[in-house]
């Protein structure tokens, strides 16, 4: 059933006063159709929900809210209902709710962790703030080397639980240190009484806690596993990072990177949820930049005001000449900005880029500088075509360039600056270039034709 089909049952069962069928309902609906249900609810009725839900449940389908939404809920609810939830969560999920909050807000609900959890919570919101250790859960299943595979089942089955998944079980020894990684299935096709050494091969991938969480997406992603431990600089296991926890991360980052290029600032809400003051916010700031970069777009023109009036069709093709320059940039800077995102392309590749990219740039220029030389003479007829002609091939050709090389190079030097290579937006990439571009066509066409230069 879809989230409204789930949203319109649920509202009729509240209204008809029907709470045993509620239950029922809720009890065979997957905690992420309930969440979305939630989403789309009126407060009250999303309130009566939650606390229809059993405890674990009632966690599960809070921690698939979004974050704005999770603010909102629980900040209604009352403190024992509020401990409830905040000690149900697991740890990652927790964290990801806790580094969400204000401050002031922060401080409130810490008030609300036993011991055991704000210790853990605590360390958990010590790491970086894009780092692994943020991400990573610390509930996971261990064994040590020398068990038999009869212990070690016993202890899987014991302590699964408390694990988020056990279709890995990690070998460590009696300081910490993650020795192996072994899947569930070889524990159970095993000699019961091997040892837990014999089904080592000490091939174990592993990050860093203080890693950046995409190195965590790449590596998940380029060696194919579901689940990824983490150590600290010394090797001892302190935690795992899930498949589901880096496809979140993906999707994040993918989002803010189309937020980026599309010249506004990262929304951490959703789109339904944000108000319009919200989203007034995270675009202004772009908005006011890009009109003072072009700003220089209209002196450039200015500078040329007296060439223009002398040949009326060049202001024919500038709209060509400045998507071209612009375009071939977004283009460029669009691949880049993925394939340094991905790991296809390292900060060391910046000189191999820049020539593959020059080439590309010169044979679409060329094509380009054909197309509109052949508008050229159309345009210019017998009195000035071919020498029209000339002016906007010879500009198409060199904006085309210019924007390619601006395209490329920027995310590698943005990165330089420990930036993110997103930030080279497609309006900022399209604003410089059309600067560039104005300025190479009108110096052209004066050479060319003998007009007068700017001053």
């Amino acid at each position: 059933m879809s989230d409204e089909d789930v949203t319109a049952e649920v509202l009729t069962l509240q209204k008809l006063g029907r709470e045993e069928a509620l239950a029922e309902k809720l009890e065979e609906t997957a905690v992420q159709d309930i969440a979305g249900a939630m989403a789309q609810m009126p407060a009250e009725s999303r309130l009566q929900v939650l606390r229809a839900l059993p405890d674990e449940r009632r966690a599960d389908a809070f921690s698939y809210l979004s974050h704005g939404l999770q603010q909102e809920v629980i900040g209604q609810l009352e403190p024992e209902e509020a401990r409830g939830i905040l000690q149900e969560l697991v740890p990652d999920d927790r964290t990801a709710f806790l580094e969400s909050l204000a401050p002031q807000e922060l401080e409130g609900f810490l008030k609300l962790l036993g011991p055991e959890d704000l210790k853990q919570s605590l360390k958990l919101l010590g790491y970086p703030e894009e780092s692994v250790g943020r991400l990573m859960t610390t509930r996971y299943v261990s064994v040590r080397p020398e068990w038999t595979v009869t212990r070690a089942l016993d202890h899987i089955r014991h302590e699964a639980h408390r694990g988020e998944t056990v279709n890995f079980v990690f070998v460590t020894d009696q300081r910490g240190k993650l020795l192996d990684a072994i899947r569930l299935k070889d524990f159970i096709l095993s000699r019961q009484d091997a040892r837990v050494e014999a089904l080592m091969d000490e091939d174990v991938i592993h990050i860093e806690a203080d890693a950046d969480r995409e190195q965590a997406v790449q590596t998940i992603q380029h060696y194919d596993i579901s689940t990824l431990p983490v150590t600290d600089r010394s090797g001892v296991l302190l935690g795992i990072v899930t498949v589901d926890d880096i496809m979140d991360v993906a999707e994040a980052e993918i989002t803010e990177d189309f937020h980026k290029f599309g010249g506004s600032s990262r929304l951490n809400v959703s789109m339904r949820e944000a108000s319009p003051a919200f989203l007034y916010r995270k675009r202004i700031g772009w908005l006011m930049i890009l009109v003072v970069v072009n700003l220089f777009s209209g002196l450039a023109i200015a500078l040329y005001e007296q060439s223009i009036q002398a040949v009326i069709g060049l202001v024919f093709f500038l709209p060509m000449i400045i998507a071209g320059s612009g375009n071939a940039g977004s283009q460029s800077a669009t691949l880049m900005v993925r394939a340094l995102a991905t790991g296809d392309v390292a900060a060391s590749d910046w000189l191999k880029m820049w020539g593959k990219e020059l080439s590309v740039a010169v044979m679409l220029g060329l094509t380009m500088a054909a197309m509109v030389a052949a508008i050229g003479v159309w345009r210019g007829g017998e009195e000035i075509g071919y020498e029209l002609a000339l002016v906007v091939g010879l500009a198409m050709f060199a904006v085309v360039i210019m924007g390619g090389m601006i395209g490329v190079l920027l995310p590698f030097l943005l990165q330089r600056f420990n930036m993110d290579p997103a930030t080279a937006s497609t309006p900022l990439i399209t604003s410089v270039a059309d600067v560039g571009g104005i300025l190479i066509y009108f110096w052209i066409a004066s050479a060319v034709l003998g007009l007068p230069s700017g001053g």
